[in-house]
Protein backbone atom coordinates (compact mmCIF):
# COMPACT_ATOMS: atom_id res chain seq x y z
CA UNK A 1 0.00 0.00 0.00
CA UNK A 2 1.40 3.45 -0.74
CA UNK A 3 1.33 6.27 1.39
CA UNK A 4 -1.63 7.69 -0.46
CA UNK A 5 -3.55 4.69 -0.24
CA UNK A 6 -2.57 5.02 3.08
CA UNK A 7 -3.95 9.19 3.58
CA UNK A 8 -7.03 8.18 1.63
CA UNK A 9 -8.23 5.09 3.86
CA UNK A 10 -8.03 7.30 6.48
CA UNK A 11 -10.13 9.82 4.57
CA UNK A 12 -12.79 7.41 4.12
CA UNK A 13 -12.59 6.30 7.67
CA UNK A 14 -13.64 10.22 8.61
CA UNK A 15 -17.20 8.98 7.10
CA UNK A 16 -19.32 8.05 10.26
CA UNK A 17 -22.21 5.42 10.20
CA UNK A 18 -24.63 7.37 12.67
CA UNK A 19 -23.98 10.70 10.79
CA UNK A 20 -24.97 9.40 7.70
CA UNK A 21 -27.96 7.72 9.53
CA UNK A 22 -28.89 11.04 11.11
CA UNK A 23 -28.90 13.02 7.48
CA UNK A 24 -30.94 10.38 6.38
CA UNK A 25 -33.21 10.53 9.20
CA UNK A 26 -33.27 14.36 8.90
CA UNK A 27 -34.25 14.00 5.69
CA UNK A 28 -37.56 12.16 6.10
CA UNK A 29 -39.10 14.04 8.68
CA UNK A 30 -39.79 15.84 5.72
CA UNK A 31 -42.47 12.76 4.29
CA UNK A 32 -41.36 11.97 1.04
CA UNK A 33 -40.34 15.13 -0.10
CA UNK A 34 -42.48 15.50 -3.56
CA UNK A 35 -41.78 18.23 -6.09
CA UNK A 36 -43.94 20.90 -5.94
CA UNK A 37 -45.01 20.64 -2.15
CA UNK A 38 -44.38 22.73 0.87
CA UNK A 39 -42.38 19.55 2.45
CA UNK A 40 -40.03 19.78 -0.65
CA UNK A 41 -39.42 23.47 -0.56
CA UNK A 42 -38.71 22.91 3.30
CA UNK A 43 -36.39 19.98 2.55
CA UNK A 44 -34.45 21.95 -0.04
CA UNK A 45 -33.66 24.75 2.85
CA UNK A 46 -32.70 22.28 5.15
CA UNK A 47 -30.15 20.66 3.09
CA UNK A 48 -28.82 23.71 1.99
CA UNK A 49 -28.63 24.52 5.73
CA UNK A 50 -26.79 21.88 6.89
CA UNK A 51 -23.95 22.49 3.74
CA UNK A 52 -24.05 26.03 5.13
CA UNK A 53 -23.05 24.93 8.48
CA UNK A 54 -20.14 22.52 7.27
CA UNK A 55 -18.85 25.89 5.56
CA UNK A 56 -19.78 25.58 1.80
CA UNK A 57 -21.28 28.54 0.13
CA UNK A 58 -24.50 27.29 -1.91
CA UNK A 59 -25.95 27.70 -4.81
CA UNK A 60 -29.67 26.59 -6.43
CA UNK A 61 -30.71 25.96 -9.93
CA UNK A 62 -33.87 27.82 -10.81
CA UNK A 63 -35.89 25.97 -13.86
CA UNK A 64 -39.42 25.64 -14.13
CA UNK A 65 -41.46 22.64 -14.69
CA UNK A 66 -45.05 21.72 -16.05
CA UNK A 67 -47.14 19.51 -13.93
CA UNK A 68 -49.35 16.91 -15.94
CA UNK A 69 -52.48 18.25 -13.99
CA UNK A 70 -51.29 22.22 -14.82
CA UNK A 71 -51.60 24.26 -17.84
CA UNK A 72 -48.62 26.78 -16.75
CA UNK A 73 -45.16 25.80 -16.11
CA UNK A 74 -44.28 26.24 -12.16
CA UNK A 75 -40.94 27.47 -10.43
CA UNK A 76 -38.27 24.79 -9.13
CA UNK A 77 -35.47 24.85 -6.94
CA UNK A 78 -32.84 22.38 -6.20
CA UNK A 79 -29.50 22.93 -4.20
CA UNK A 80 -25.73 22.35 -4.83
CA UNK A 81 -21.96 23.28 -3.08
CA UNK A 82 -18.93 22.81 -4.26
CA UNK A 83 -15.65 21.88 -2.60
CA UNK A 84 -13.22 24.35 -5.16
CA UNK A 85 -9.98 22.62 -6.39
CA UNK A 86 -6.80 24.21 -5.18
CA UNK A 87 -4.96 23.53 -8.09
CA UNK A 88 -7.16 23.01 -10.88
CA UNK A 89 -10.21 24.54 -10.40
CA UNK A 90 -11.18 24.26 -13.45
CA UNK A 91 -11.93 20.73 -13.40
CA UNK A 92 -15.16 19.07 -11.82
CA UNK A 93 -16.39 15.96 -10.59
CA UNK A 94 -20.02 15.57 -10.10
CA UNK A 95 -21.66 13.80 -6.68
CA UNK A 96 -24.97 13.79 -6.77
CA UNK A 97 -28.75 11.92 -5.60
CA UNK A 98 -32.14 13.20 -6.12
CA UNK A 99 -33.74 14.89 -3.01
CA UNK A 100 -37.68 13.96 -3.99
CA UNK A 101 -39.38 11.06 -3.32
CA UNK A 102 -42.91 9.88 -3.78
CA UNK A 103 -45.28 7.62 -2.61
CA UNK A 104 -46.77 9.07 0.80
CA UNK A 105 -44.46 7.53 2.74
CA UNK A 106 -40.45 9.36 3.85
CA UNK A 107 -38.81 8.48 0.47
CA UNK A 108 -36.08 6.77 2.85
CA UNK A 109 -34.76 4.67 0.07
CA UNK A 110 -35.56 6.41 -2.73
CA UNK A 111 -33.96 8.59 -1.81
CA UNK A 112 -32.92 9.43 1.43
CA UNK A 113 -30.66 7.05 1.13
CA UNK A 114 -28.54 9.01 -1.87
CA UNK A 115 -29.02 12.14 -1.03
CA UNK A 116 -27.83 11.48 2.95
CA UNK A 117 -24.79 9.48 1.07
CA UNK A 118 -23.52 12.78 -0.80
CA UNK A 119 -23.97 15.07 2.10
CA UNK A 120 -22.50 12.68 4.52
CA UNK A 121 -19.08 12.88 2.01
CA UNK A 122 -19.73 16.62 1.57
CA UNK A 123 -19.29 16.38 5.63
CA UNK A 124 -15.96 14.84 5.19
CA UNK A 125 -14.38 17.08 2.76
CA UNK A 126 -15.31 20.22 4.43
CA UNK A 127 -12.92 19.87 6.90
CA UNK A 128 -9.83 22.68 6.51
CA UNK A 129 -7.04 19.81 6.47
CA UNK A 130 -9.12 18.22 3.60
CA UNK A 131 -7.40 19.84 0.29
CA UNK A 132 -8.92 18.48 -3.54
CA UNK A 133 -6.72 19.33 -6.28
CA UNK A 134 -9.88 19.23 -8.50
CA UNK A 135 -12.80 20.94 -7.50
CA UNK A 136 -16.18 18.34 -6.46
CA UNK A 137 -19.66 19.44 -6.65
CA UNK A 138 -22.24 17.88 -4.22
CA UNK A 139 -25.32 18.45 -5.98
CA UNK A 140 -29.16 17.11 -4.67
CA UNK A 141 -31.35 16.70 -7.81
CA UNK A 142 -34.88 17.69 -7.72
CA UNK A 143 -37.85 16.21 -10.12
CA UNK A 144 -36.12 12.92 -10.44
CA UNK A 145 -39.65 11.14 -10.01
CA UNK A 146 -40.97 13.61 -12.98
CA UNK A 147 -38.31 12.24 -15.41
CA UNK A 148 -35.18 13.95 -14.29
CA UNK A 149 -36.36 17.23 -15.09
CA UNK A 150 -34.23 18.84 -11.98
CA UNK A 151 -30.74 17.25 -13.90
CA UNK A 152 -31.66 18.20 -17.33
CA UNK A 153 -32.33 21.58 -16.15
CA UNK A 154 -28.71 21.80 -14.91
CA UNK A 155 -27.25 20.13 -17.86
CA UNK A 156 -29.23 22.81 -20.21
CA UNK A 157 -28.68 25.84 -18.45
CA UNK A 158 -24.78 24.67 -17.44
CA UNK A 159 -23.33 22.35 -19.47
CA UNK A 160 -22.58 25.67 -22.11
CA UNK A 161 -20.39 27.22 -19.33
CA UNK A 162 -18.25 24.77 -18.87
CA UNK A 163 -14.26 25.56 -18.33
CA UNK A 164 -15.35 29.76 -18.34
CA UNK A 165 -13.03 31.73 -15.93
CA UNK A 166 -15.49 34.53 -15.06
CA UNK A 167 -14.40 37.07 -14.57
CA UNK A 168 -11.19 36.57 -16.72
CA UNK A 169 -8.20 35.94 -15.16
CA UNK A 170 -9.81 35.34 -11.41
CA UNK A 171 -9.03 31.79 -11.41
CA UNK A 172 -13.08 31.32 -11.10
CA UNK A 173 -15.21 28.78 -12.83
CA UNK A 174 -18.71 29.21 -11.65
CA UNK A 175 -18.97 25.95 -14.01
CA UNK A 176 -15.77 24.31 -14.41
CA UNK A 177 -15.07 21.21 -17.18
CA UNK A 178 -17.23 18.57 -15.97
CA UNK A 179 -14.89 15.41 -15.79
CA UNK A 180 -16.91 12.81 -14.18
CA UNK A 181 -20.83 12.38 -12.45
CA UNK A 182 -21.40 9.84 -9.69
CA UNK A 183 -25.11 9.72 -9.31
CA UNK A 184 -26.61 7.54 -6.33
CA UNK A 185 -29.93 6.46 -6.26
CA UNK A 186 -31.74 4.21 -3.93
CA UNK A 187 -28.58 2.50 -1.94
CA UNK A 188 -30.39 0.22 1.10
CA UNK A 189 -32.37 -2.59 0.48
CA UNK A 190 -30.39 -4.90 -1.56
CA UNK A 191 -28.58 -6.91 1.61
CA UNK A 192 -30.21 -9.49 2.02
CA UNK A 193 -34.00 -9.40 3.07
CA UNK A 194 -36.48 -11.56 2.09
CA UNK A 195 -35.94 -12.49 -2.06
CA UNK A 196 -37.63 -11.89 -4.57
CA UNK A 197 -37.95 -13.61 -7.91
CA UNK A 198 -36.27 -10.54 -9.41
CA UNK A 199 -33.56 -9.76 -6.23
CA UNK A 200 -30.36 -10.76 -6.31
CA UNK A 201 -28.90 -13.55 -4.17
CA UNK A 202 -25.96 -11.71 -2.92
CA UNK A 203 -25.86 -8.16 -1.92
CA UNK A 204 -23.63 -5.98 -3.20
CA UNK A 205 -23.03 -2.41 -4.18
CA UNK A 206 -24.19 -1.87 -8.29
CA UNK A 207 -22.06 0.34 -10.73
CA UNK A 208 -24.04 0.72 -13.69
CA UNK A 209 -22.66 2.53 -17.19
CA UNK A 210 -24.92 2.70 -19.97
CA UNK A 211 -23.15 1.14 -23.23
CA UNK A 212 -25.67 2.68 -25.66
CA UNK A 213 -24.40 6.07 -24.68
CA UNK A 214 -21.56 8.63 -26.47
CA UNK A 215 -18.95 8.25 -23.32
CA UNK A 216 -19.14 4.81 -22.68
CA UNK A 217 -15.62 3.66 -23.09
CA UNK A 218 -15.08 6.73 -20.55
CA UNK A 219 -17.94 5.31 -17.90
CA UNK A 220 -16.34 2.16 -18.00
CA UNK A 221 -13.61 3.26 -16.67
CA UNK A 222 -14.88 5.70 -14.02
CA UNK A 223 -16.94 2.31 -13.25
CA UNK A 224 -14.01 0.29 -12.75
CA UNK A 225 -12.25 2.89 -10.36
CA UNK A 226 -15.51 2.74 -7.90
CA UNK A 227 -14.82 -1.12 -8.19
CA UNK A 228 -11.74 -0.54 -7.18
CA UNK A 229 -12.36 1.58 -4.80
CA UNK A 230 -15.05 -0.73 -3.24
CA UNK A 231 -11.71 -3.31 -2.77
CA UNK A 232 -9.77 -1.03 -0.78
CA UNK A 233 -12.36 1.34 1.17
CA UNK A 234 -15.63 -0.89 2.00
CA UNK A 235 -16.01 -2.92 4.54
CA UNK A 236 -19.21 -4.96 4.58
CA UNK A 237 -20.26 -5.42 0.85
CA UNK A 238 -18.52 -5.86 -2.63
CA UNK A 239 -19.59 -3.74 -5.70
CA UNK A 240 -20.43 -5.34 -9.52
CA UNK A 241 -20.42 -3.10 -12.60
CA UNK A 242 -23.07 -3.22 -14.89
CA UNK A 243 -23.77 -1.71 -18.72
CA UNK A 244 -27.59 -0.65 -18.49
CA UNK A 245 -27.39 2.42 -16.06
CA UNK A 246 -31.31 3.82 -16.74
CA UNK A 247 -34.00 6.11 -15.15
CA UNK A 248 -31.69 8.17 -12.99
CA UNK A 249 -30.13 11.82 -13.48
CA UNK A 250 -26.69 10.58 -14.14
CA UNK A 251 -28.99 9.90 -17.85
CA UNK A 252 -28.63 13.52 -19.20
CA UNK A 253 -24.94 13.54 -18.83
CA UNK A 254 -24.31 10.38 -20.10
CA UNK A 255 -23.70 11.84 -23.76
CA UNK A 256 -21.27 14.63 -22.58
CA UNK A 257 -19.19 13.23 -19.65
CA UNK A 258 -18.48 9.67 -18.01
CA UNK A 259 -21.03 9.10 -16.12
CA UNK A 260 -22.09 6.12 -13.87
CA UNK A 261 -25.04 5.87 -11.06
CA UNK A 262 -24.56 3.57 -7.67
CA UNK A 263 -27.46 1.46 -6.96
CA UNK A 264 -28.41 -1.01 -4.38
CA UNK A 265 -29.50 -3.25 -7.42
CA UNK A 266 -29.85 -3.36 -10.75
CA UNK A 267 -32.76 -0.45 -12.05
CA UNK A 268 -33.48 -2.21 -15.39
CA UNK A 269 -33.75 -5.84 -14.11
CA UNK A 270 -34.46 -5.74 -10.52
CA UNK A 271 -35.56 -2.46 -8.97
CA UNK A 272 -37.94 -1.93 -12.60
CA UNK A 273 -39.10 -5.48 -11.61
CA UNK A 274 -40.38 -4.40 -8.03
CA UNK A 275 -37.74 -6.75 -6.80
CA UNK A 276 -37.79 -3.71 -3.90
CA UNK A 277 -41.11 -3.83 -2.21
CA UNK A 278 -40.70 -0.35 -0.81
CA UNK A 279 -40.27 1.11 -3.98
CA UNK A 280 -42.83 4.48 -4.33
CA UNK A 281 -44.56 2.79 -1.56
CA UNK A 282 -46.32 4.22 1.80
CA UNK A 283 -43.46 1.76 3.00
CA UNK A 284 -40.22 3.53 2.34
CA UNK A 285 -39.91 4.55 5.93
CA UNK A 286 -36.77 5.57 7.87
CA UNK A 287 -37.99 2.67 10.63
CA UNK A 288 -38.69 -0.22 7.47
CA UNK A 289 -34.63 -0.54 7.39
CA UNK A 290 -32.09 -1.60 9.70
CA UNK A 291 -28.84 -1.39 10.51
CA UNK A 292 -27.85 -4.21 8.04
CA UNK A 293 -29.33 -1.73 5.11
CA UNK A 294 -27.75 1.32 6.28
CA UNK A 295 -24.82 -0.27 5.96
CA UNK A 296 -25.12 -0.79 2.56
CA UNK A 297 -25.48 2.49 1.68
CA UNK A 298 -22.80 3.38 3.79
CA UNK A 299 -20.30 0.58 1.76
CA UNK A 300 -21.69 2.97 -0.87
CA UNK A 301 -20.41 6.11 0.61
CA UNK A 302 -16.84 4.35 1.15
CA UNK A 303 -16.67 3.53 -2.63
CA UNK A 304 -17.64 6.56 -3.42
CA UNK A 305 -15.55 8.63 -1.40
CA UNK A 306 -12.28 6.37 -1.74
CA UNK A 307 -12.72 6.77 -5.97
CA UNK A 308 -13.21 10.48 -5.66
CA UNK A 309 -10.12 11.00 -3.07
CA UNK A 310 -7.77 9.50 -5.84
CA UNK A 311 -9.89 10.49 -9.17
CA UNK A 312 -9.50 14.44 -7.77
CA UNK A 313 -6.09 13.67 -5.74
CA UNK A 314 -7.68 14.62 -2.36
CA UNK A 315 -4.84 14.96 0.25
CA UNK A 316 -4.96 15.37 4.23
CA UNK A 317 -2.52 18.39 4.80
CA UNK A 318 -0.94 17.03 8.40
Amino acid sequence: MTATDSMHQDLVRRLDFESYKSILYGLTTFGDREQGTPRNEAANDWIEDQLRSWGYETERVKYMYTPRISAAPEPREEVFATKVGSSRPDEMYIIGAHMDGRGGGEAANDDGSGTALVMEIARVLAASDVVSQRSIRFALWNNEETGLNGARAYVEQRAGMQGVEDPVGSGEYPEPRWVGMIQHDMMMWDHGNPVTHHQALDADVDVEFQLNSAMAQESAQLGLALINANRMHATDYPAVLSNAMSNTDSTPFMDLVAAVSLRENRRLYETGNRANPHWHQATDLFETFSDADFMLGFNAAQTTLGAIARLAEIAIVR
